[in-house]
């Protein structure tokens, strides 16, 4: 059944964000002795701090007291360098354009912030493509609770059954999943490891789940 709307995370799903991020704080572990194991790391991908903190971690494992603020800011700055000319993930603007061309809804949901998520639709000149953006802060609870989905739903006046969501985490189809859409699942290099098992598609790439939702 084609769905009447579709509702795509952003990190990680729209442009590949995620891996940056996960090695800088891999370096940040790996400066005290520590490791950082992806599949630890994950607990907080398409979440937030509250359901992993890489910086309570670590400071368990080394037994040490951090300048957060300091190394916070240190970090952002190799982050962003690391992201200066990084553009959306192979297949999605054309993803896009074919949404566009088919008068589907679409909006973006996202457990970040909206400076994080607007500051990159702008830079990559895809917000025209989104009815609605729904970010941390528009919503009670972030992923992995269903409020950001629900939410975008509300705001488009649908049913979740009308809805398809695209993501890449587990924390964002454990949302997807409570708040009653269909969801679809694209892994990346940083979350391919994880158990999607309860998605209802799982895609190795954007041009493959293209082919199938406008074939």
């Amino acid at each position: 059944m084609t769905p009447q709307a579709l509702l795509l995370d952003f990190d990680g799903t729209l442009v590949d964000t995620e891996w940056v991020i996960y090695q800088a704080w891999l370096d940040t572990y790996q400066r005290v002795g520590q490791d950082l194991p992806l599949e630890l790391y994950t607990r907080c991908i398409g979440s937030g701090f509250h359901t992993w903190c890489p910086k309570t971690n670590l400071e368990n494992l080394s037994g040490q007291a951090f300048d957060w603020e300091t190394m916070d800011a240190a970090r952002q700055e190799v982050i962003m360098k690391g992201l200066e000319n990084e553009g959306l993930i192979d297949g999605v603007l054309e993803f896009l354009e074919a949404g566009k061309k088919a008068e589907m809804t679409m909006a973006v949901v996202s457990s970040s912030s909206h400076s994080w998520v607007d500051a990159w639709l702008d830079k990559l000149a895809i917000r025209h493509y989104f009815t609605e953006v729904i970010c941390r802060g528009d919503a009670p609870r972030i992923k992995p609770a269903p409020d950001l989905f629900l939410k975008a739903v509300e705001k488009l006046r649908l049913s979740p059954s009308d809805c398809l969501v695209i993501e890449d985490s587990a924390n964002g189809l454990l949302a997807a999943t409570e708040a009653g859409t269909r969801t679809w699942i694209i892994p990346n290099r940083v979350t391919a490891g994880l158990d999607f098992s309860s998605a209802e598609q799982v895609f190795g790439n954007f041009p493959e789940l293209h082919q199938r939702l406008y074939a």
